[in-house]
C-alpha cells in the first residue's frame, strides 16, 4: 500500500512539474519589432466623405418595396465628388445584387488583393435615437448616424485611401479591388455575383479584407493589453424551427402536456445539454497568441489545455457569452408561437432557435443533435435558412502578414491574434476562391461603441474613422 501512495505521489509530482515547465515555456514569442513610417492624408476630407454616405439613407429590407432605390443611387453619385481620382484610375462594373466593383490596375500581374465593405445599413427607430440618424450629427469628436460603424467608415477608408494615394502617385505592384455590395445586411447577392465574376475570369486574390473583428481590450481572459482581432473563418448559421401538433382544445381540461409545455421542455433539454466543445484552428490560434500574454493562471490552463481543457469548457458553459461561443456550436432560441386565446390549447406550436455553428459542425450534424437532444420524436424540424461554416484561412502566408502588419503599424503596440468570428458576412462568399480571407473592421473600438452596432445611437469617434484611412493606406503600399 505504502508503495502505491508513493507511486501516486510520484505521478502528481511530475504531472505539477510538466505543468509547470510547459506554463513557464508558454510567453510571449520574441519578435522583432518594425519600424513603422508615419502616413499622412488629407484628413479633414476623408471625414467630410464618411458624413456625405451616412446621409444617404442606403436602408436594407427583406421586403424589397421598403427600400429607397433613389437613395442607393444617390450614394454612388456622390462617389465622383467624393473620391475624383479613383473614379478617374479605377474601371467600375456594377452586378446586380447593387454589387460594386472597382478595378485598380497595378504595375504587374501578381495575384491582386480585394478590399470589401458593403454601404447598405439596418432600418433604425428613429423615436429611440438620441440625435438624427442620418444627420451625420458631428459633436465633441464623435460623427453620430447609421452606418458609421457598419460599416461605411471602411467604405469610405477604402475609397479615401486609394483617393490619397492616387493624389500622391502611388501605384499598387499588384492589381486591387474594391468590391463593395449595397444588400449585404439582408445576405443579398452583391458579393455572389462578384465572386462568380473572379470565377469567371479565373481570378485568385492574394487576400481578401472585410468586416469582422477590431482592436479591443478586455475581451480575453487575463489580458489587459488592446488586442487586434483579424477572423480567420466564420462560423456557419441555421435557422431552426421546431413544431409540434395536438388536438387542440379548451384549457379547462388539458393533457398532461400541452404543445407549448413539450416544445419547452425540448428547449431545456437542449440549452441543458450544450453541443460538444471543438478547439479549431482558429481558436487554438488564439489561445496560442493570446494565451501568452494572458496572467499566469490563465496562461498554465492555455499552455495545458490537455490538461485543463475540461476546466476551460466548464467555465464557458457556465458563463456564456463570447468565450463560449468560439468553442462549440450555439443555440439561442428566440421565437415561440401558440395560442391565439389564453384559454385555447393551441393545435400546433412553434418555436424557433437560432443556431451559430462550429467549424467541426454542418447543417446536417447540427440538426442531428438537436432532434437527439430534444428528446421527443412528435416534434417536426424545419431548416428555414442556413450556412455551412466558412473555409478557415491561412495565416503563414503573404496576405496575412499584411494585414497583420497594417494593424501593428496603426495601432502601436497592440496584440494581434487570429479568432473566429462568430457573425457572418459577405467574405463567406470568398471561401470558394481563396483561404485567404481575413475579417477585420479597421476600427478600435469599445465595448459601449460595439453595442451601438444595428443598435440605437450608432457612433463613430473622428479619431477612429481616421485610423480606419491609415490602415487601409498601410495594407494597399503594400500589395
Amino acid at each position: 500500500m505504502q508503495y502505491i501512495l508513493f507511486a501516486l505521489l510520484g505521478i502528481i509530482v511530475v504531472l505539477l512539474a510538466v505543468i509547470l515547465i510547459r506554463t513557464a515555456m508558454f510567453k510571449p514569442r520574441k519578435e522583432e519589432k518594425p519600424v513603422f513610417e508615419d502616413v499622412e492624408f488629407d484628413e479633414d476630407a476623408a471625414i467630410s466623405a464618411l458624413a456625405e454616405l451616412v446621409r444617404c439613407k442606403t436602408v436594407s429590407y427583406y421586403d424589397h418595396s421598403l427600400e429607397d432605390d433613389a437613395e442607393f443611387e444617390k450614394l454612388i453619385g456622390k462617389l465622383p465628388v467624393l473620391y475624383p481620382n479613383v473614379m478617374k484610375n479605377t474601371e467600375l462594373k456594377r452586378f446586380d445584387g447593387r454589387g460594386l466593383l472597382f478595378h485598380w490596375k497595378g504595375q504587374g500581374s501578381g495575384d491582386p488583393a480585394v478590399l470589401m465593405a458593403h454601404y447598405d445599413v439596418v432600418p433604425v427607430e428613429e423615436d429611440k435615437w438620441t440625435v438624427p440618424a442620418f444627420d451625420a450629427m458631428i459633436r465633441d469628436g464623435i460623427m453620430w448616424g447609421r452606418g458609421t460603424l457598419d460599416t461605411k467608415v471602411t467604405f469610405n477608408g477604402i475609397l479615401s485611401a486609394a483617393e490619397n494615394l492616387m493624389k500622391q502617385g502611388f501605384t499598387p505592384k499588384d492589381d486591387i479591388y474594391f468590391a463593395f455590395s449595397g444588400g449585404e445586411e439582408i445576405n443579398g447577392e452583391g458579393a455572389v455575383n462578384i465572386v462568380k465574376y473572379f470565377k469567371e475570369q479565373k481570378i485568385t486574390p492574394s487576400m481578401v479584407v472585410d468586416e469582422g473583428g477590431a482592436v479591443v481590450e478586455g475581451v480575453f481572459p487575463g489580458v489587459s493589453a488592446r488586442t487586434g482581432l483579424i477572423g480567420i473563418a466564420e462560423k456557419g448559421m441555421m435557422n431552426l424551427e421546431l413544431n409540434i401538433a395536438s388536438a387542440g382544445g379548451h384549457a379547462s381540461a388539458p393533457a398532461p402536456h400541452t404543445p407549448v409545455g413539450e416544445l419547452s421542455q425540448a428547449c431545456v433539454n437542449i440549452e441543458n445539454h450544450p453541443f460538444k466543445k471543438h478547439f479549431t484552428k482558429p481558436v487554438l490560434e488564439m489561445f496560442d497568441t493570446l494565451g501568452r500574454e494572458s496572467s499566469f493562471v490563465y496562461r498554465m490552463i492555455f499552455a495545458n489545455l490537455w490538461c485543463f481543457g475540461g476546466i476551460l469548457d466548464g467555465i464557458c458553459k457556465k458563463s456564456g457569452g463570447e468565450l463560449n461561443a468560439l468553442v462549440r456550436t450555439t443555440v439561442a432560441f428566440t421565437q415561440m408561437n401558440g395560442s391565439k386565446a389564453p384559454n385555447v390549447i393551441p393545435p400546433s406550436a412553434q418555436m424557433v432557435a437560432n443556431l451559430r455553428l462550429n467549424p467541426e459542425d454542418t447543417l446536417d450534424s447540427a440538426l442531428d443533435y438537436i432532434k437527439k437532444t430534444a428528446g421527443n420524436d412528435r416534434i417536426t424540424y424545419q431548416i428555414t435558412s442556413g450556412m455551412n461554416p466558412s473555409r478557415i484561412s491561412d495565416t503563414s502566408c503573404e496576405g496575412w502578414k499584411r494585414v497583420r502588419s497594417a494593424v501593428q503599424g496603426t495601432w502601436k503596440g497592440c496584440l494581434v491574434a487570429p479568432y473566429l468570428m462568430v457573425q457572418c458576412s459577405d467574405s463567406r462568399h470568398y471561401g470558394e476562391i481563396s483561404d485567404k480571407v481575413y475579417r477585420f473592421s479597421a476600427m478600435d473600438l469599445t465595448s459601449e461603441e460595439r453595442h451601438t452596432i444595428h443598435g440605437n445611437d450608432e457612433h463613430i469617434r473622428l479619431e477612429t474613422a481616421k485610423s480606419a484611412v491609415e490602415f487601409f493606406i498601410r495594407v494597399m503600399k503594400q500589395c
